[in-house]
């Protein structure tokens, strides 16, 4: 018993690691072990010799097993401190370095938008992205044969059968939200509404889903000149010149008359847009004076206000800014995309006070 027990003590106390422990085990305590097979012996002894091989035999069991479990534990804290070394981190050092995130341009564009008209004392307003049919076409003017209110062009929202609600739609641009904020605010009235559009459209400069922002002001005394003025402003302000021209050429839309679509003077040079200067022109916007039919749907009294309105794309006017030529890489595109046209890290004031980084 005792050539035994020296054996396996000796065994375990020069184990190596964990896998030869195992072994160790398995020949020592196993269910064929030496161990084990000698206390399959006890049942063929005398009583006499039972009573004293017995509680031998379970000592020397109870030994090699905690023996096992010692060696096995000390092996464990072993590892971990070689683990540890091997590891070892110095806290002292820089951090490695993070992926910024970073403003979309359409996100950005839309704050620089904003600010610019509060500085002229517009308001932003708001409305819902799926209107009736009424605000997005009929309190606008806009008659039933109207090429925009085939489901070609817009997308309707689902009827089941014996539902006969007025017909809903995604809207098809944000001039509802004039109509919206004319019959809740009265006159006078000067905002801005900026926000998402969907038209079934896809292609280089058209998507499902784009950006637009429209102005509308409403006073006793407002004409195409206030219009003009507020516009230059803007343009100047957006694109960071000192001088620009406009040039109001005659258009027709439903909710305007007279209507006018906007072109800026401006060069392209080397494929680079400059505003301001040079012998081309290019549109960007259309507007106009508020027809006397949208007002009376917005309740206001034609014959004692009168104001203007201006609509333009958000996601047109950023490719314009900075040179992004397809529409579609708004949307499918990763922060390698917004950092090739500089949206890392941009200086820009925002609605909240910060800065877009």
């Amino acid at each position: 018993m005792n050539d035994l027990r020296d054996k396996y003590l000796t065994a375990i106390a020069n184990a190596g690691d964990e896998s030869a422990l195992e072994d160790l085990r398995v020949q020592a305590v196993g269910k064929k072990g030496e161990i084990s097979l000698k206390m399959r012996e006890l049942g063929k002894m005398t009583p006499e010799e039972r009573q004293v091989a017995g509680p031998a035999l379970n000592a020397l069991k109870d030994e090699i097993n905690s023996a096992l479990a010692a060696k096995k534990e000390a092996l464990g804290d072993a590892a971990l401190d070689e683990r540890l070394r091997g590891e070892w981190l110095d806290v002292t050092l820089p951090g490695r370095p993070r992926r910024q995130g970073t403003i979309h341009p359409v996100s950005q564009v839309t704050e620089e938008v904003t600010a610019i008209f509060a500085d002229m004392g517009f308001a932003v307003a708001e409305g819902p992205q799926i209107e009736s049919d009424w605000y997005n076409f009929d309190a606008l003017n806009i008659p039933g044969h109207h090429p925009a209110r085939a489901e070609m062009d817009t997308f309707y929202t689902h009827r089941a059968d014996g539902d006969d609600r007025p017909p809903h739609v995604l809207r098809t641009h944000t001039s509802p939200v004039q109509i919206r904020t004319m019959q809740a605010e009265g006159a006078p009235i000067r905002v801005i509404a900026p926000g998402r559009v969907y038209r079934a459209d896809y292609d280089q400069t058209h998507t499902p889903m784009f950006h637009q922002v429209e102005g509308l002001a409403i006073d006793r005394d407002i004409s195409m000149a206030n219009l003009k003025w507020v516009l230059e402003e803007f343009v100047k302000a957006f694109f960071e010149v000192d001088d620009v021209e406009l040039r109001f050429r005659a258009s027709h839309f439903p909710f305007t008359e007279p209507s006018a679509e906007v072109d800026i003077r401006c060069s392209w040079e080397g494929g680079t847009l400059k505003v301001g200067e040079g012998d081309d022109w290019l549109e960007i916007l259309g507007s106009g004076m508020v027809h006397p039919k949208v007002l009376e749907a917005g309740n206001i009294d034609q014959n004692e206000w009168q104001g203007f309105a201006f609509g333009m794309g958000i996601d047109r006017i950023a490719m314009l800014k900075y040179g992004i030529p397809d529409l579609r890489a708004f949307f499918d595109s990763d922060l390698r995309w917004l950092r090739h046209y500089g949206f890392a890290s941009l200086d820009v004031p925002t609605l909240h006070g910060g800065l877009s980084r």
